[in-house]
């Protein structure tokens, strides 16, 4: 796919569809750098791209686009032609460190003069592994519950009525708002619990942590955890089952005019909170309302995670890799994003409502100076509800098998939406394949 040219003052980056593997064939010229998981969607990504590009000047970054793909990068690790610059799941980024393909960044840090106080302490959590950095956090995803106060109404129900404290009113409120068209088939979710992907959110809340801080051992058959997937379970089956909910879930437009808010498809959901964002572009009259989501006591619980910028070990460009991923996470690269950002959607006539960050010196600027919702008071409220949450976050440990300990609580979870499995004989089945695989780590560090 042939992308744009982006031109910069010194700088011209090299946007191409193949993928970016590979470092560039220098022939004693400027480098090339070469990418792996990043793309340039929008003003976000291009702003901070060419902010980073005239950082590493006269180098250059060619930007392939393409997902994060484990088995090409692994691939390209051994055929020792491996990307300069991989930008993945914080999640999965113990895994690749433990294997030795990618590079600590100690010395990055230390030459490039890399202030690390400025990342949330829970984003740099999730990029150390056994004391060591690797990787540059990125964007911070908290995971909030949104309701479409319209279709909750129209439901015959007030918005406060979906209510994460109570988990027999909200089981009640979900059914309750589930709607169906005259063919039979769903026409709105009353509740979408948004398992399996928010499965820690949930397992938090029941006061169950998945993982070992020391991220060597997995909890996955805890009762309460089996509890947890039962009860969630029975929220898809009262609303028409997993291949109805997911069907119709995957029907969405989410990214448009027609998202599932502006046509009362979707009552209450657990979302991330960039989609936000996503509403106040295509549908800014549309009325909603977030609330933290909460364990039965009513403690507000907010599972954080995001990407990260790392280095491959087999890089030829580290000293160019570091300076472009310090640029790309630094505070004053978010602010000239966020602001590009915000007068784009001033000069639309449309709400800014904000960027979160794992850079918290960034998030202060942005939330302090630049978001200016009090024209859009839902909006506003939604963004404070964020801002708030962020004060009881947490993540998931680094692991040094945390791609496979993600694969596995993930299969157990589609196991029982599909019917193969019960939630117990499920996470017994995850727990010896996830503690299998961390033992196999540890045991070849």
């Amino acid at each position: 796919m042939v992308r744009k040219l982006l031109a910069g003052a010194g700088v011209v980056l090299l946007l191409a569809g193949c993928g970016g593997v590979g470092s560039g064939n220098d022939g004693g010229g400027p480098a090339t750098l070469t990418t792996m998981g990043f793309g340039l969607g929008d003003e976000i990504a291009t702003t901070r791209a060419d902010l980073a590009g005239k950082a590493i000047a006269p180098a250059t970054v060619k930007i392939g686009g393409s997902a994060f793909d484990a088995q090409q990068f692994l691939a390209a690790v051994a055929s020792h032609t491996p990307p300069d610059l991989v930008y993945l799941d914080r999640q999965l980024l113990g895994t690749y460190a433990a294997r030795g393909t990618l590079e600590p960044l100690t010395d990055c840090i230390a030459k490039q003069h890399i202030d690390v106080g400025q990342y949330r302490p829970a984003a740099l959590q999730e990029v150390t592994l056994d004391g060591k950095v690797y990787g540059l956090p990125e964007f911070y995803d908290n995971r909030v519950l949104l309701v479409n106060d319209a279709a909750v109404e129209a439901g015959g129900l007030r918005p406060g009525d979906v209510d994460p404290a109570d988990r027999d009113k909200l089981a009640t409120a979900a059914r309750t708002l589930t709607a169906r068209a005259a063919n039979g088939g769903l026409s709105r979710i009353g509740f979408d619990p948004k398992i399996p992907e928010f499965l820690p959110l949930w397992a938090r809340a029941a006061g169950v942590q998945m993982l070992s801080e020391d991220g060597r051992t997995a909890h996955l058959d805890d009762p309460r955890l089996v509890g947890v997937l039962e009860y969630t379970k029975s929220l898809i089956d009262a609303q028409g089952g997993w291949g109805s909910v997911k069907a119709f879930r995957d029907s969405f437009d989410f990214f448009g005019e027609k998202n599932p808010f502006k046509q009362g498809q979707l009552a209450s959901t657990l979302m991330d909170d960039w989609y936000l964002n996503v509403l106040a572009n295509y549908s800014p009259d549309v009325r909603v309302s977030a609330a933290p989501f909460t364990d039965t006591a009513g403690k507000p619980i907010d599972w954080v995670t995001g990407s990260a910028w790392v280095i491959p070990a087999g890089s030829t460009h580290k000293d160019q890799a570091c300076a472009w991923i310090k640029t790309m996470t630094d505070a004053q690269t978010w602010i000239a994003a966020a602001k590009a950002r915000a007068e784009k959607r001033r000069a639309a006539g449309k709400a800014f409502t904000g960027v979160y960050t794992g850079n918290r010196v960034a998030d202060q600027e942005i939330f302090g100076s630049l978001v200016r919702l009090k024209d859009r008071p839902q909006f506003d409220a939604a963004v404070q509800t964020v801002l708030h949450a962020q004060e009881s976050a947490f993540t998931m440990p680094a692991s040094p098998a945390g791609s496979e300990f993600k694969t596995a609580w993930q299969n157990a979870v589609n196991r029982v939406l599909s019917g193969e499995q019960k939630p117990a004989d499920a996470l017994r089945q995850a727990q010896q394949e996830a503690q299998r695989a961390l033992d196999a780590a540890v045991a070849h560090r």
